[in-house]
Parts: C-alpha cells; structure tokens; sequence
C-alpha cells in the first residue's frame, strides 16, 4: 500500500521543500535528463512507481534521512527498490554546470561539515564527529548555488580544501569573498586583519570588513537551507556519493528559489 504519492499536493511540500509548480518542473527536467528511460536496473523491467513518485521518493529520503526500510514501505516498495531508485535518479538530479555568467559577477565561498559515517573519505574534526567539508559557493547577488566541490576530510582545513576539491577551478576567473580561514589563495578576497593585537585597524578598513562580514552572511545563510535536507546532517550512504548528492540538494535550492 503506497501512502505518500506525488499525485498529492500536499505531500510536496513537506517533503520537497518545493511548491507543487516547482516540483512539476522538476519532473520534467527529470525527464529530459532520461528518468524515463531507466528501467529498474535490469532491461525490460520497468519502474513500479512513475518517475513523478520517484522524483519525491529520493526528495523525500534527502529531507528526512529516514532508512530505506522505512522509505519503502512509505512507497509501496521494498527497501531494495527503493534503493535502486535513489541510486538511479539521485545522479540526474545533479546542479547543472554554470554555462554563462555575468563578467562582474562575485562568488562567495564557505565550508560546512558534514557528518559522514563512511571513514574512508571522512576524518574525526573539529565538531568531534567523522566529518568532511563540503565547499558550496553562490552568486552573491541571487544567492543561486553555482558550485559545490568534492567532500575532503573534515579535519582539513578550508584553505587547502578549496583547492583539493575542486571548486577553485569551477571559480576561476571570477571575484571570490571568503572568510579568513582561506589565506593562502591569493584569489580570494577575504577581510582585513590586524597586524599585532594591540594595533586597531583604520577605520576605512573597519567599514569594509563590516559590508564584507553582510554579504558573506549570504553563502550561511544558503548552507542552512540546503541542510534541512537533514542526510547533510548524518550521511549514511557511501562517501563517494556525497559529492552527487550535496550538488542534487543544490539544484533543489535554486529551484526553491527561482520558482
């Protein structure tokens, strides 16, 4: 018996983060990204659930972390398939690359970590957890996630994870704001620092630490809304598709807030 179904309304949001509109368009773009064509694992044996129910099923595992044993039965499905479904469709669900970009446009970048129970990837870290970093960066003017980088363990710091995992060659060649843990990458613009404890910064540099402390706020303030997709919050899964799901809970950002 099937209690959740994407044929109601009122289980989207909840569930989705999205409004039905939105999650319509995201089953379309499923659709042209080939979750139609996916067959269960095996040829010839199609889906039990339609790809809009699969859509909300992997939604749904990102936004409550609940086991796929109790995924499935919430599905109408076993927990295997409904293991196969997430490891199917999750993929596609993947932040498309930025194709086109304005010439002044800023990146703002941070880190969060994430609990992370598969020890190859993850390393104990400043939380006392297995965690790894994840570095997420957005257009500081709509706030639309445009990179996420691949998860490095967590007791690394932000400086050298910037450019391990990736994402300082997503960001090349545009303004990057960061925080002052990422000293060491010239390319980044971070705030002023006092040169001895007891010597004040000029006032000039005051102020634009304070317009530069605002704006960062931002790239926060889009880590905590991707993290009520509560698996960001306890990762099960095996470490290596972390990377594909942190940039599918990115996608569902950006589609919550563009509509």
């Amino acid at each position: 018996m099937q209690v959740i179904s994407a044929s109601r309304s009122e289980w989207i949001a909840p569930f989705t983060g999205l409004q039905p509109g939105q999650f319509r368009k995201l089953v379309r773009v499923m659709a042209q990204r080939g979750g139609e064509a996916i067959a269960d694992g095996r040829p010839g044996r199609p889906w039990r659930l339609t790809l809009p129910d699969r859509v909300l099923l992997v939604a749904t595992y990102w936004r409550t972390n609940l086991t796929m044993r109790q995924i499935g039965p919430l599905f109408g499905v076993s927990h295997s398939a409904a293991h196969r479904v997430v490891d199917s469709l999750g993929p596609l669900l993947a932040l498309a690359p930025v194709r086109r970009r304005r010439v002044d446009q800023v990146a703002i970048v941070d880190g969060t970590l994430v609990p992370t129970r598969d020890h190859r990837i993850a390393e104990r870290s400043k939380n006392y957890r297995y965690s790894t970093n994840l570095q997420v960066a957005i257009d500081a003017d709509t706030r639309l996630v445009i990179a996420t980088g691949d998860p490095q363990p967590g007791n690394r710091n932000d400086r050298t994870v910037y450019r391990d995992s990736g994402i300082a060659d997503a960001l090349a060649g545009r303004p990057v704001m960061a925080d002052g843990g990422y000293r060491g990458n010239p390319d980044v613009i971070m705030p002023y620092r006092k040169r001895a404890k007891d010597v004040a910064l000029p006032d000039w540099q005051e102020d634009l630490n304070t317009v530069h402390r605002k704006v960062r706020a931002r790239v926060e303030h889009a880590l905590a809304r991707m993290k009520t997709y509560k698996i960001l919050r306890d990762y099960r899964r095996a470490g290596h598709t972390l990377a594909t799901t942190a940039s599918g809970i990115a996608f569902l950002h950006n589609l919550a807030i563009t509509g």
